[in-house]
């Protein structure tokens, strides 16, 4: 499998359905985010975060978690 078979991982489509699914807006992920990591998220960082494609595999863990997701990964046979 060459680079260019793999599929891109669109974080901010993926956060957007989840917050989707939870009624949840930015500005509350941000504040919820900010709260768990110890770090502080303006709505406005954490967009711009996920539309350039910027956002660490530990802040979407949390975010995973904050929505009451699961972030895994699963081997291919």
């Amino acid at each position: 499998m060459g680079r260019n078979d793999l599929k891109t991982i669109d974080s901010k489509q993926e956060v957007k359905i989840m917050l989707a699914r939870r009624a949840w807006t930015m500005k509350k992920l941000a504040e919820e985010l900010s709260s768990a990591s110890g770090k502080y998220y303006s709505p406005q960082n954490l967009n711009y975060r996920l539309s350039q494609n910027k956002l660490k595999l530990s802040e979407m863990g949390y975010i995973c978690q904050i929505l009451g997701f699961k972030l895994s990964f699963i081997e291919e046979n």
